[in-house]
């Protein structure tokens, strides 16, 4: 009875999160307007660019995705190296080009009216340093959500790390014309620690464990699935902690922010839709084209944010449009992961049969 019930409450959770989510902004934007000391205490406990109990959050998010790793299936990600090339070509070679492009017809052209001229290259420049930096942490999230393969996930963002440090300055310093970029070491570093490395090893040491004590089967059946909601629950704290951060700038400059989030919003949307319908074409499985199309999307803002502040100082515009790309980013990532979970069946029309290793 009581397995029932909570059953019934998890499908209500889900199936109302987009709520929750609107509350969650809501409650954090109104955190900021009357309770200021709460995020000004929070914002101070930082690291490297990194937010403390946003990053503890995260790695709460992650943890469980890392449960699902068995590691002998890290070389079957080799039979499958079409979701990494596209993965990594949408990143580097599409994202980049489109955001400039998306960013200079709206903030330059469209909203012309609306924005100063001199602000407005402020804002494209910030959206570039957003669209150039691939996500690392919460890509395990959206595809823990998406029912993307673990393993393949693992394999996709190290990928990206590693792609981090020799194209991300040379692509910035191609686009913007900037030639002073440095990379905040300290930031890229501590991130990949913190969000790859850590719950990885903590996710291997506790399967190992776990399944020794208790048998895989009974492991995957009834250890890893009490951390079905963790996730969300994590998500949702950290979009009022967000909010709670950022809800002075959607209080006080609106309008720049709408605008700002027009663009971000079509490259989180085109970029993904460009490679799921790019790894259907190539009939990369389901749970393959998952994480690579929300790898896609995604950003690594808090690589942009540092980047961003080291050369034009923390009160820029610059930051600014960096920063929207934080507001913007969760709720749209999570309308994605919906849209690729609910198309599942339509992703395989056509196709003989589902490959064996789909979820």
């Amino acid at each position: 009875m009581m397995s029932d019930e909570k059953t019934q409450g998890i499908g209500f959770f889900e199936k109302y999160l987009t709520v929750w989510v609107l509350l969650c902004m809501a409650a954090g934007i109104l955190i900021s307007k009357f309770l200021p000391v709460i995020p000004a205490f929070l914002e101070k406990l930082q690291y490297a660019q990194q937010n403390i109990p946003i990053a503890i959050l995260i790695w709460i998010m992650i943890y469980p995705m890392m449960l699902k790793i068995n590691f002998q299936s890290i070389k079957n990600v080799g039979k499958h190296p079409l979701g990494i090339l596209i993965s990594s070509g949408s990143s580097w070679v599409i994202k980049p080009f489109l955001m400039l492009g998306l960013a200079t017809l709206f903030l330059k052209i469209v909203f012309s009216a609306f924005i100063p001229a001199d602000l407005a290259q402020n804002f494209v420049t910030g959206a570039v340093l957003l669209g150039t930096a691939p996500c690392t942490a919460m890509v395990f999230v959206w595809s823990n959500l998406a029912k993307g393969d673990p393993a393949h996930t693992l394999v996709q963002v190290s990928v990206n790390d590693l792609l981090i440090l020799v194209l991300f300055v040379p692509l910035v310093s191609f686009l913007l014309g900037v030639n002073n970029v440095q990379i905040p070491w300290n930031t890229l570093v501590f991130s990949v620690v913190l969000f790859v490395v850590v719950p990885l090893v903590g996710g291997a040491v506790t399967r190992v464990t776990m399944i020794k004590k208790m048998g895989e089967t009974a492991f995957n059946e009834k250890f890893v699935s009490k951390f079905d909601n963790v996730t969300t629950l994590g998500l949702l704290l950290t979009l009022i902690i967000i909010f709670s951060f950022q809800g002075n700038i959607l209080l006080e400059k609106p309008l720049y922010v709408l605008m700002i989030a027009v663009p971000l919003i079509l490259q989180n949307l085109i970029s993904s839709t460009f490679t799921y319908l790019l790894c259907k074409w190539t009939k990369q499985p389901h749970n393959i084209a998952a994480p690579a199309s929300l790898i896609a999307a995604s950003d690594f803002f808090e690589l942009s944010v540092a980047v961003a502040i080291s050369l034009f100082g923390p009160n820029s515009p610059v930051v600014l449009a960096c920063t929207v790309g934080v507001l913007t980013e969760v709720p749209v990532m999570l309308m994605l992961v919906r849209i690729i979970t609910k198309t599942k069946d339509w992703y395989y029309k056509g196709w003989h049969s589902k490959p064996a290793v789909n979820n």
